[in-house]
C-alpha cells in the first residue's frame, strides 16, 4: 500500500523511508531466548547487584528475582527481554 501511495505522489519519500515491518522482515532481530536459574544469578553477580537492586532495574519485586534464581519461576514477557539485553549488552544498557 505504501509502495503506491508513493508511486501516486501521496506519501513523500522521508514517509516512504521510513522504517516499519514491511522493513524488518528481512532484518534479524535479537530475540528473547530464555534464560537459566543459574544464568540470572551470574548476570547479577557480574554486574555486582543485590538481588534487590536487579529487581528495581527489572521493575520487579526483589522475591521476583529470588524465585527466578532459584528456578521457582521461569522470566518471561518484558524481564525475559531485560535479561537478555543485560546478557548482550551488560547492565550498563539500562542505566
Amino acid at each position: 500500500m505504501a509502495d503506491t501511495q508513493r508511486r501516486l505522489g501521496l506519501m513523500d519519500e522521508a514517509a516512504h523511508q521510513k522504517i516499519t515491518d514491511r522493513h524488518l522482515a528481512s532484518v534479524a532481530l535479537p530475540t528473547a531466548e530464555p534464560i537459566s536459574a543459574g544464568q540470572v544469578r551470574a548476570l547479577r553477580e557480574q554486574a555486582h547487584l543485590s538481588q534487590a537492586a536487579l529487581a528495581r532495574y527489572l521493575n520487579m519485586t526483589s522475591g521476583y528475582v529470588s524465585q527466578l534464581e532459584r528456578g521457582a519461576t521461569q522470566a518471561s514477557g518484558p524481564a525475559l527481554a531485560l535479561l537478555n539485553v543485560i546478557r548482550r549488552k551488560g547492565i550498563q544498557a539500562l542505566a
